[in-house]
Parts: C-alpha cells; structure tokens; sequence
C-alpha cells in the first residue's frame, strides 16, 4: 500500500492518546516491540500490528513528496506567531474540554521501561525518585503508583497544562505522601522549586519533546541533566520522521522543518534517530536510541497503515565519566 493510501485510512487509526501534553498515539504499543516481524507478507492481515516493517524506496520517495507539498504551504506568519504566544492556552483548553475521559492508560511501559517498576533498594537512605514530565491526566503516574507500592518509592508528575495538573490532584487517587503533581515547562530556564537538583532516578519523557520548538531544546536538555542523579536515566519515546501523523497534515499546518500546528492549535516536531544522537549526545550517555517501525492493519478493512515512533534510554554521567 502507498503511503497515499495510508494517509486516506488515516481515519481508522484509534483515537489519539493524548495522555500528556503531546498529544500522542500508542495504539500499537501493547507488546515489546521488535517482537513480531512480518516474514510472509501473505500473513500480513493475520495480526494487527507487526514490528520493524521498512519501506521500501518508492515508499520514502512518496513521504518526501509530500513533505515537500507542505513546506511548499506553510501556516502564516501571523498565525504561526499566534499559536507560539498561546501555546498554554492551548493545552488548557484541550484538558478543559477532555478532562480524562480521552485518555488510556500507558499499560505499555511494564514492558518498554521496566525500570520504573523495579523495587527499591530498601537499604538506601533517600527515596527512589521518578520525575515525569508531561504527565497529562495522571495516566502513568497513577498506574505506576498502584502497580509500585513500595513506601520508598516517590514520584514527581508535571504538565505544561495547569488544567491538566488540576485533573491529576482532583483524581480521588491523589497522595500527597506518595506523589505530587505540579505545573512546569521543560523549557523553562528554571528548575521546579518542588524538586531538588541532582534528585532524580528516573525521568519519564514521553511524547513530550516533540512538543517544544526546536530551539528549546538546548534548554530542555539543560534541565533534564540537573534534575538527575549522576547514573539516573531518561526514558523516551516520541514520533518519528515520517510517521503517519505527518504525513497526513493538510496544507497550512507546516511551521517548521518536520514540525506542524494540529488543528487543536497544539504542536508536534517528528524527529528522526540522528537527531536525538545529537539532542541527547553531547550530555548523556546513550543506552538505546532505536527505530520502532509499526505496520497497524485494519484487518476487518484490510487496510495497511504505517507508524514510525522512536524509542531511547539515556543516562547522565557519573561524574567525570561520560562514555
């Protein structure tokens, strides 16, 4: 199937899980992936979603091509100006309206990111500390909690959205004794007084990066390096280059090289594998940086849709000890 073809079906992808402030689609993400590869395309609508799919060349001629129709129509200026100053107004507006009736939770992460559930070392003297940033509605943050009940465990959740942080300490779940929840901008050129520097285990960034403009990136870094322990790592996931969210984006939503205004006046970068090398790179040491090519078939359809997510696990040095 072309990604033409792909683009038209887009309607029959599962609601965007909009679970932070990302706005992301996991609607594949229910098994380790690279788990399922597709070996006979015969078999091709025997399962819903198979692993590491690539394409072929006329494939990625196509993705360019249409690229290249939506740099060639890009947002207005005006506008583009607009949607930058009012970036939070849009985000509270999405939480106004949706509240957590939208959202799923992100019952993925046991098999992606098992750190996050790992027991604590009950001999250590200060807490284990989880940051995640982007938390939305509290769709990993309470699962994590339940699913983690170990007293020496203590996690921090954070949104650009104060509706959103405002859903997340109205849920009846809330434990000011266990976690808590706080309005924050990964951009921002300052720390969260909630949080001590150099405190943090384990930072949860999922498709939340893709959110900033690329040159609040360097920030975003910045922060993230002095939130963590030395041996504290970062788990990420995020869209990929070419992912079937871009390529479906109609004329006069490009703001940017691979990065565009959704229709709810939010914004999405697609990032490709070097890039996060680069991001990433010069302050972490890299421990996974893969490509999670998905084909997600409609089988009842027998249509064929392409997904392209990226997934990485980064560390911050030992002091002095950068790999």
């Amino acid at each position: 199937m072309s990604v033409n073809e792909s683009k038209r079906s887009s309607s029959v992808v599962n609601a965007q899980d909009a679970s932070s402030s990302s706005g992301n689609t996991e609607s594949s993400a229910d098994e380790t992936f690279g788990s399922r590869q597709l070996t006979n395309p015969d078999e091709v609508f025997d399962h819903n979603a198979w692993d590491n799919v690539e394409w072929d060349s006329d494939q990625e001629k196509e993705a360019e091509a249409i690229v290249d129709r939506q740099r060639a129509n890009p947002m207005p200026e005006e506008q583009q100006e607009t949607i930058s100053m009012d970036a939070a107004l849009y985000w509270d507006r999405f939480y106004r309206v949706n509240q957590n009736r939208f959202f799923k939770d992100r019952n993925w992460l046991h098999l992606e990111f098992p750190e996050l559930f790992e027991p604590t070392d009950q001999d250590r003297k200060e807490k284990k500390v989880i940051m995640e940033i982007g938390c939305g509605a509290g769709n990993t943050f309470f699962p994590l909690l339940s699913a983690n009940p170990d007293p020496n465990l203590f996690a921090y959740c954070c949104d650009f959205s104060e509706e959103a942080v405002g859903v997340v300490k109205n849920n009846p779940a809330y434990n000011p004794e266990r976690g808590e929840a706080f309005v924050w901008d990964l951009s921002s050129p300052s720390l969260p007084s909630q949080v001590k520097e150099g405190s943090v285990d384990v930072i949860l960034l999922v498709f939340v990066l893709s959110a900033l403009q690329p040159f609040e990136w360097e920030q975003a870094m910045k922060n993230l390096e002095h939130l963590l322990k030395p041996g504290g790592i970062i788990l990420f996931r995020d869209y990929g280059r070419y992912d079937l969210a871009q390529l479906r984006f109609k004329s006069g939503r490009y703001l940017a090289e691979h990065f565009y205004a959704r229709g709810d006046g939010t914004r999405v970068y697609f990032f490709s594998s070097d890039e996060l090398t680069q991001v990433f790179g010069s302050r972490f040491d890299i421990l996974q940086n893969a490509v999670d090519r998905r084909l997600i078939v409609n089988r009842s359809r027998r249509l064929k849709m392409y997904r392209v997510w990226l997934q990485g696990k980064f560390r911050k040095p030992l002091e002095g000890k950068k790999e």
